[in-house]
């Protein structure tokens, strides 16, 4: 009987960013087209998400801005681009409610995260309303808070 073989789980890479720039409404979750040495690379946790965002066009979706770093071992005898755009592989009634919320004033498609799923990538994006300054400053101030609050109950117990 043949050796079973593993399959990476967990998050690749998150793009912090996004969250903090964005009110995130809705999420879905898309495939990717990769090439092998693209693969390779997120199995090493080779990805950069900061500047990425979705294009929709001609009813297709596009990554642009991610940034894979190819390996040296792995893409010997390809010439390599780490900022290509990559093709996002969703259902057409996604393709539309994205488009169509797109359109609307405010509203962006972000890459939140990579993943594995099984053997495959997978691409978490979101449809998000952008945020205001005041708006970051109130998120980080809840933020802040919360904290206060865990350290105030964790540290209860040894006052005594």
């Amino acid at each position: 009987m043949a050796k079973q073989k593993k399959h990476p789980t967990g998050t690749i890479a998150q793009n912090k960013k996004a969250r903090h720039d964005y009110f995130i409404e809705h999420k879905f979750e898309a495939g990717l087209v990769l090439a092998g040495w693209e693969v390779k690379s997120l199995r090493a946790s080779k990805l950069q998400l900061v500047d990425s965002y979705v294009l929709l066009k001609d009813g297709e979706a596009w990554l642009l801005g991610s940034h894979i770093t190819p390996l040296m071992t792995a893409s010997t005898h390809v010439i390599a681009d780490p900022v290509r755009t990559r093709k996002l592989l969703l259902n057409r009634r996604e393709l539309d409610k994205l488009s169509a919320a797109v359109q609307q004033k405010g509203y962006a498609c972000v890459c939140l995260s990579f993943y594995w799923s099984k053997h495959m990538v997978k691409c978490e994006i979101a449809l998000g309303k952008g945020k205001k300054e005041y708006d970051k400053r109130d998120t980080e101030r809840e933020r802040d808070a919360g904290r206060e609050l865990q350290r105030a109950v964790r540290n209860k117990g040894k006052e005594d």
